[in-house]
């Protein structure tokens, strides 16, 4: 026996190098380390472990027909790691080679039966490990000490299951009791205690991650401190200056930062196609901001790009977030299929966190900046000195010709006058903001007549809807001027309310010629020279809901449209 428990050992050595090689090539420790298995990986895991149970079962020696063998550390190797899918593959497959190789053997059959209950034993084992969240690896040590403890109870069941099988199974009933007396023991000790050292191996794999995890995290915040000042801006060059930081700091072939919709900076390779003002053109990037989750892609058909000849080949997505909300994705690219490792993934996910911060404390700036600054104020007590001079006139004029026109465009402007001087509250029933709408067309109606068209409809109850202050007004007024000033006979303006899935959509057309990409972009981009009104119209939304107004303009026409969220609608 005791030879027998020695020639076990040795063999068990064979299965630890074996294992400690593996566990350090790229492709087996990157899918050893996920949480989550894809089809390759559980295709991998199976061929591995089925390989150590065939091995195991190789250099067994024979003792009375039977052979003692380390085959049962592969198969319950292959439940514990890769689930109850891989351990019955290992064990089915080990088991079938058992039965194989010695057909009408004495043992050939309980022993291949209990190999193939032992690995999917083992794998539905797997299912009551604690599950852990990606990147916390104190979570994570702790579910590997569980996997040792487990590893090595399931292979002390399936020798002692084998044993038993042998003694039901096997004939003669003398011999099978002479074969387990002898080899009972060293069988049970050597393939339970031979899963507790492989795993071991795997543990001490996991440390070395927790060790990389400290570096990289040390890293990010490295590349968090360098980005800093850049975050105080919001300008493309800033985006930029963010994306060439973290390029340069983890020798990437290029970084990207979008929002929910447009790109806001690419920087390195595929920026003829990815670039600042651009539409996210990946299915991928879509599905990180839909999800909230982070992507890992491998190839260029995972990134989905549409442009064929886009030279990057594998990248990471993950999703910035601020109190929650996804308002964006940052995009790690690389030139080479499958360039993604561990370490690459436990960055992303860390300056995800820190760029999520920076984002969110940006915004709090922002907003005392805003209040600090009056710039809300600014754009309610704003009026155009020549829009009351003219209005002033055209009262005059009607006062000896149409005195109750003169009394309405009064009213009108009396009320104008109010909203913006008087104005406190920054978010405002809808009612009294579309009072103060009307109030500007219809001063605007006196001096243009027939030559102004305006349209108003709503598909729900207004009541009890909240809405920050003057953001319907500026883009009308917008329309209006743009019009007359682009020459036009006739200026049609048609503004539109409608609620979907408890959020408030509202939309304003007009004919006034349309506007330029270049307009167009200044506004999204906060530039000065884009127009002051739907400038602060649209950061204010952004702020407020992280997302601001959409415009688009086809031919003549130009639609702006913006959602207010639900959770402003005073109880609606």
């Amino acid at each position: 026996m005791l030879e027998l428990f020695q020639h076990l050992i040795n063999n068990v050595g064979y299965i630890l190098v074996m294992g400690l090689v593996i566990s350090k090539m790229k492709l087996f420790s990157r899918a050893i380390q996920k949480d989550r298995f894809k089809k390759s990986d559980i295709v991998l895991f199976s061929i591995v472990f089925s390989a150590f149970g065939i091995i195991g079962t190789y250099i067994g020696v024979e003792i009375h027909g039977a052979i003692a063998n380390i085959r049962n550390i592969g198969v319950v190797m292959g439940g514990i790691l890769g689930g109850p899918i891989v351990g019955m593959i290992a064990g089915a497959l080990a088991g079938i080679h058992r039965i194989a190789i010695d057909v009408g053997g004495i043992t050939s059959v309980p022993c291949g039966i209990a190999t193939f209950i032992g690995g999917t034993f083992s794998g539905l084992l797997y299912k009551y490990l604690p599950d852990t969240a990606y990147g916390s690896f104190t979570k994570r040590l702790i579910k590997n000490k569980r996997r040792l403890f487990i590893g090595i109870f399931a292979g002390f069941i399936t020798e002692n299951l084998s044993m038993l099988l042998i003694l039901l199974m096997s004939k003669p009933s003398e011999l099978a009791f002479e074969i387990v007396s002898k080899i009972y023991l060293p069988m049970v000790f050597v393939n339970a205690f031979g899963v507790g050292l492989i795993l071991i191996i795997m543990e001490n794999q996991f440390e070395e991650n927790e060790n990389l995890a400290a570096r990289q995290s040390k890293l990010a915040l490295e590349i968090a401190n360098k980005t800093m000042p850049h975050f105080r801006s919001d300008s493309v060059d800033s985006y930029n200056q963010i994306c060439k930081v973290i390029k340069e700091s983890i020798a990437a072939d290029a970084v990207s930062m979008t929002d929910k919709e447009y790109v806001l900076a690419h920087y390195g390779l595929g920026d003829d196609h990815h670039y600042s003002g651009r539409k996210i053109i990946t299915s991928l990037t879509e599905r990180v901001i839909s999800t909230g989750k982070a992507e890992f892609c491998e190839s260029k058909d995972d990134i989905s790009c549409i442009y064929e000849n886009c030279p990057l080949a594998s990248g990471i997505i993950v999703p910035l977030k601020v109190q929650d909300e996804v308002i964006g994705t940052l995009k790690i690219y690389y030139k080479k299929e499958k360039k993604i490792s561990f370490s690459d993934k436990v960055l992303a996910d860390g300056l995800s966190q820190l760029i999520s911060t920076q984002l969110e404390i940006k915004k709090i700036d922002e907003l005392e900046k805003m209040a600090n600054k009056a710039e809300i104020k600014l754009l309610q007590s704003q009026i155009n000195p020549h829009f009351l001079f003219n209005s002033l006139n055209t009262i005059i004029s009607l006062i000896r010709t149409s005195p109750n026109d003169a009394r309405d465009l009064i009213v009108n402007l009396s009320t104008y006058l109010r909203y913006n001087i008087d104005l406190e509250d920054e978010m405002v029933p809808l009612t009294k903001e579309l009072e103060q709408v009307r109030a500007y067309v219809g001063i605007e109606s006196a001096r243009f007549g027939d030559k102004l068209i305006f349209r108003f409809s709503s598909e729900c109850d207004m009541s009890n809807i909240m809405i920050p202050s003057l953001v319907i007004q500026p883009i009308v007024e917008n329309s209006i001027k743009h019009g007359f000033k682009n020459g036009k006979c006739c200026v049609e303006v048609d503004l539109h309310i409608k609620k979907e899935n408890e959020n408030i959509h509202i939309e304003i057309v007009d004919n006034s010629g349309g506007m330029d990409k270049d307009t167009i972009l200044s506004i999204m981009n906060n530039q000065r020279n884009g127009g002051i009104g739907l400038i602060n119209v649209n950061s204010r939304l952004k702020l407020i809901y992280g997302e601001g107004i959409k415009i688009t303009s086809e031919g003549e026409k130009t639609t702006v449209k913006f959602v207010i969220r639900d959770e402003n609608q005073g109880g609606n």
